[in-house]
């Protein structure tokens, strides 16, 4: 008898700067010979949406043809409503790993936090599926894709060939703005302390009301070189391992033993 062949896995691509932004068309086009891709992501950008969900308002989706072989929807919802989305009513299952991005902008240090790519990355992790959200440090819509690819694809066939891999795996990938041939290699890091220093730009409108625009300067307070800010700073691709447990287990044990 003839060994019965593998079954693809399942790939679930999502995003938070929308389905028709050049991230995720190269992300998707990266690996799509991987498994079978399905693409739902939000009908508009949804940047700094952190692990919004909706409430009180209704969902819709629309089917689109944006990619050959890629059965794409988009939603109305956040970021972390499309995987609830795509797990419940598109595939009505788990799929074998969720892949966000590719982001325009870094999700380094604190930006884990803000980061809709990565929010959506950590709702599948919660969901047991392992997931790796990725970021290329430019902002611009005609950035070049090409050194994210190739990293994005090594990745993700490094994960999915894991003999036994963590159901809650859950990788904060950042790309440098760099060509490939500039790359030095993929480092496992840990999020930098960092920060954003902001201030609220005060303007008025036309008809002399006040308004508010956000501003701010990144701060990098961290020294290590084992940091993900470090990494991108010397042409490295960083990977830092993620969880949805914000318990501090270290002022747990300390607090044990004041209550």
């Amino acid at each position: 008898m003839s060994k019965q062949k593998k079954q693809q896995p399942i790939i679930l691509i999502t995003n938070d700067d929308g389905v028709t932004a050049p991230g995720i068309r190269n992300l998707a086009e990266a690996v799509k010979d991987l498994g079978k891709v399905v693409m739902v992501a939000p009908d508009k950008p949804q940047s700094g949406m952190g692990h919004a969900i909706t409430i009180g308002y209704p969902l819709r989706m629309h089917k689109l043809q944006l990619i050959d072989g890629v059965e794409t929807w988009q939603t109305s919802g956040t970021p972390v409503d499309c995987v609830k989305l795509a797990v419940d009513k598109i595939l009505h299952r788990k799929p074998d790993i969720c892949l966000s991005g590719i982001n325009h902008g870094a999700n380094h240090s604190i930006n884990v936090i803000y980061s809709g790519t990565m929010s959506a990355a950590i709702e599948a992790s919660i969901e047991s599926i392992p997931s790796i959200g990725f970021s290329l440090l430019n902002y611009s819509m005609e950035a070049d894709f090409s050194a994210a690819k190739i990293y994005a694809r090594k990745i993700v066939e490094q994960v999915l060939a894991m003999k036994k891999v963590d159901k809650h795996l859950c990788l904060n990938v950042n790309i440098p703005n760099v060509g490939p041939d500039l790359i030095k290699g993929i480092k496992v890091c840990r999020q930098a302390y960092a920060k954003y220093e902001e201030d609220f730009d005060e303007r008025l409108d036309p008809t002399g009301k006040k308004y508010y625009w956000l501003t701010g300067e990144f701060k990098n307070f961290d020294k290590g070189t084992d940091t993900d800010v470090w990494a991108l700073k010397n042409n490295y691709v960083s990977v830092v391992p993620v969880q949805f447990d914000l318990t501090n287990y270290v002022l747990k044990k300390q607090l044990e033993k004041t209550f």
